[in-house]
């Protein structure tokens, strides 16, 4: 099963890299400066930016307060493969813009939601109904109530593409895990499973078959 995402947060001790993804321990500094105009060095240090660096690829990440500034457009797990492009697209839209605007990430999820549903086969003209068609086709319910908890769906959702302005970064965080979840559970362990039958011999194919049969 696919391990749990943990986004970058100020002065965790661990969470998923932005440039390797590995869930790993970081180790932070306060971010120091030089300076050698005329000869003299001049060294200077400012506790509102700080600094973690990945232990397994060493890749730094900087912070001011409690917003990531660099990289600006890594905070949040990448998009699962199996994707449609255009779902992709939102995605990494909202990929690129949680850390400055967290309720226009959340609209973007919401809407790449929508467009999921249609790549699963649903209307995608009702969320809620989507949803609870996908749960009839295998969906987690778990994942379902997910969704109720950050309002996808549910009498006072919020129409795709459209901003809440009780969003949060924790509400996109939870969208984005919630659109993997989703991918994973509809697409990729099907793909896979097929991928792996496929791969057996043709003769074990035929007996599999015939005893089904």
């Amino acid at each position: 099963m696919k391990s749990k995402y943990i986004s970058p947060t100020l002065n965790s001790e661990a969470f998923n890299c932005p440039a390797c993804h590995v869930f790993t321990k970081q180790c932070w500094s306060f971010l120091i400066g030089s300076s050698h105009a005329d000869g003299f060095g001049l060294q200077m240090s400012d506790e509102r930016f700080r600094v973690s660096v990945c232990e397994h690829c060493r890749f730094p990440t900087i912070w001011l307060g409690d917003e990531m500034i660099y990289p600006n457009d890594l905070a949040a797990e990448p998009p699962n493969v199996d994707l449609d492009d255009d779902v992709k697209a939102d995605y990494n839209e909202a990929r690129a813009i949680v850390n400055r605007s967290p309720r226009g990430a959340a609209a973007l999820l919401r809407l790449a939601i929508q467009k999921l549903c249609k790549q699963l086969g649903k209307p995608g003209d009702n969320i809620n109904a989507d949803i609870s068609a996908l749960v009839a086709d295998g969906l987690p319910t778990r994942v379902q109530q997910a969704l109720d908890v950050v309002r996808v769906v549910g009498n006072n959702a919020v129409h795709p593409g459209a901003m809440d302005l009780s969003d949060d970064r924790e509400t996109a965080n939870a969208l984005f895990g919630l659109v993997n979840i989703i991918a994973e559970t509809m697409l990729t362990e099907p793909r896979k499973i097929e991928e792996l039958y496929a791969d057996l011999p043709e003769s074990a194919r035929a007996a599999i078959d015939k005893r089904d049969a």
